[in-house]
């Protein structure tokens, strides 16, 4: 099948404004006959569920965590990208939206990155009248600082915990709302199905966290917000509770899983110490306005970093590309650190390491400017290495970080489920195949306040509200559907726990859909996930009951999802052919190492199709068109 993006056609620049005007609207007396779920509450979620709240539709919200503010948006670091031109640097909506597409390797679609750029600024200034605290300079104007691959300085930022102050904003509106009664909250719930009625999303199952119930809950339209699927790896920056479940379980009820093997690889995170961990910590890529990446030039050089002298040292990334330097893209950072550490210059425990140097920033400007940059993140590496990181450089090794792929949509953010609409980081739609630093806020903000207001109407005015009720045989089929699911994993009784499942998968998609891929690594995850998952279904230990509060339980169900994702994951590397962004073939690169695209057969988004577990997906492609960036060889040098 040849997939519709649906994007407007004529000038992009007036491509959003053009299509808002075309799209239905719902007039505000009948906008309280609707209710719309929204499942995740995080920047993109907690934004859609404020602003369709704020317009006067009945919202129910959703989230697994205890809070709506501790969703895993609260760990974004480093900052917002917007087009501003603050700086008076020669930034414009068009260079943001040039530098978007050429650092996801042209893999996105235009439209919907225009329409991204475009609206850029109205989210700072959205979140200024929130009373989000942004950084401020002497005079009192909004702050910028530049991010990787580009060369302007547009984002915008709060110290290190940008996130952390946007969610605020966004659950302050979203709190509001609550008041209001327009928005219902529910908090430790976690969505295990879909319920589609006649082809179209009408409702969702959950589990009560705290007393194992599981009920339905109908609504009008579904919007998904539930962010990544990193966690595929084991390791990664994400929080513990982030999944795939979500979205996977729509899949399976027929929503295309569009480019599983996108994701980002960020290139400073504190190195893993054993075997022990369960998580990895992010270091924000702001540091590297300020810090500069070397490794000895000698290898095995096991001396202490200050002791090495400065002609010793390869500051790569100012080598390989002298007109970016430490600012490259993610993807491109990720793997010239690899690079140094398999050619064995790396620092630290194993050689799995490289530095991150701050000295000569700290002469130039001082500690305390240093410090009050980005005080509380070298705070927070302290705590974690016990090394201070004013006095000698942090160690870093690249870490899975950020899923680019994620359930197809349309320029309305419609998923091929008429109906359910997906936002943020759980759709495909803006990164292709990397994402730029301080883009995922952008993304998920522009999602939540500015696009689905909009796009859902569209939909919406077409529907008849309240046609499906909570007593529909779709609804009593799902809910008996997620018990015996949950009974089955409650009933295997086996010798190993979740955890150990977890890890063993999580080595298998490192070490074979990681960094560096190749067609046998990834035949070998092939064939290997599927054996992994029969014995979990045959091994697995879940101790306790469904009708109780059960993270054994809620860990089972997550793993279980994530040993089907992983095996569509290396099927998807497998299929393309090419190298492009963070997807890097080995067999696909040029003569200098950079990553190697095939523009001629591969230039589409693949949209993978449930079939049954253990049997082939099928693959639907959405051909993508350069009219207004030009397809180009992606270079930072």
């Amino acid at each position: 099948m040849i997939l519709d993006g649906k994007c407007p056609k004529g000038p992009i620049q007036t491509s959003w404004d053009r299509h808002r005007f075309d799209l239905k609207l719902v007039n505000p007396a009948n906008k309280r006959k609707y209710k719309i779920l929204v499942v995740g509450t995080g920047l993109a979620g907690g934004a859609a569920a404020a602003s369709l709240g704020e317009l006067g539709y009945n919202v129910e919200a959703f989230c697994y965590q205890d809070s709506a503010r501790r969703a895993h948006s609260i760990a974004a670091q480093g900052g917002i990208n917007a087009a501003k031109n603050y700086p008076n640097d020669g930034d414009s909506i068009y260079r943001l939206f040039y530098d978007t597409i050429k650092g996801g390797d042209f893999r996105a679609r235009e439209a919907d990155v225009w329409r991204l750029a475009q609206v850029s600024n109205n989210i700072i200034d959205q979140c200024v009248a929130q009373g989000v605290p942004f950084a401020r300079d002497y005079a009192g104007y909004l702050d910028n600082r530049s991010f990787g691959g580009a060369q302007v300085s547009r984002t915008f930022y709060a110290r290190g915990q940008t996130g952390q102050q946007l969610l605020l904003g966004a659950y302050s509106a979203l709190s509001r709302q609550v008041k209001a009664g327009t928005v219902k909250l529910f908090a430790r719930t976690e969505m295990l199905d879909l319920v589609v009625v006649d082809g179209e999303a009408k409702g969702i199952t959950v589990r009560d966290l705290i007393t194992g119930e599981i009920r339905t809950h109908v609504g009008d339209a579904v919007v998904l917000a539930t962010g990544g699927y990193v966690n595929v790896f084991y390791l990664s920056t994400n929080a513990m509770g982030c999944s795939v479940t979500a979205n996977w379980r729509a899949h399976k009820k027929g929503a295309f899983f569009a480019n599983p093997c996108y994701t980002q690889i960020h290139p400073t995170c504190i190195p893993q110490s054993g075997d022990h961990q369960s998580k990895l910590t992010l270091m924000s890529e702001s540091l590297r306005n300020d810090g500069r990446c070397w490794a000895p030039k000698k290898k095995g050089d096991n001396r202490h970093p200050n002791e090495i002298p400065e002609d010793e040292r390869d500051y790569y990334l100012e080598r390989k590309y002298p007109s970016f330097g430490n600012l490259a893209p993610r993807d491109i950072a990720s793997r010239a650190a690899k690079e140094q550490c398999d050619d064995g210059r790396g620092v630290g425990p194993g050689g799995r390491g490289v530095n991150l140097d701050f000295s000569d920033a700290i002469k130039r400007v001082g500690e305390d400017t240093i410090r009050e940059r980005y005080g509380n993140l070298f705070e927070m590496y302290e705590k974690i290495t016990d090394e201070n990181a004013y006095k000698q450089p942090m160690r870093m090794y690249p870490a899975p970080h950020y899923s680019m792929g994620g359930l197809w949509v349309d320029y309305n953010c419609e998923s091929n489920i008429p109906g359910l609409f997906v936002l943020g980081e759980a759709n495909f739609s803006v990164h292709g195949a990397n994402r730029l630093g301080a883009s995922a806020l952008m993304q998920g903000l522009a999602d939540g306040y500015f696009v689905i207001p909009y796009t859902i109407a569209n939909y919406l005015a077409k529907t008849k509200p309240g046609a499906v009720k909570a007593d529909h045989p779709e609804c009593k089929k799902s809910i008996e559907d997620v018990k015996n699911y949950n009974n089955r994993l409650l009933n295997i009784n086996g010798k190993k726990t979740v955890s150990e499942f977890h890890r063993e998968l999580g080595k298998i998609m490192w070490e074979n859909v990681g960094m560096a891929r190749s067609e046998e690594s990834l035949k070998d995850a092939i064939k290997k996930i599927p054996v992994l998952r029969e014995e979990f279904w045959k091994n697995v230990k879940v101790t306790g009951k469904g009708e109780e509060l059960n993270q054994q339980l809620e860990n089972a169900g997550r793993v279980a999802d994530f040993l089907e994702f992983g095996e569509l994951m290396a099927k998807d590397a497998l299929h393309r052919n090419e190298s492009c962004g963070g997807h890097f073939r080995v067999e696909h690169q040029m003569p200098d190492g950079e990553a190697k695209r095939d523009d001629e057969n591969y230039c589409y988004v693949g949209a993978w199709e449930f079939k049954g577990v253990d049997k082939e997906p099928e693959l639907h492609k959405e051909p993508l068109a350069f009219e207004n960036v030009h397809l180009a060889v992606r270079s930072y040098k």
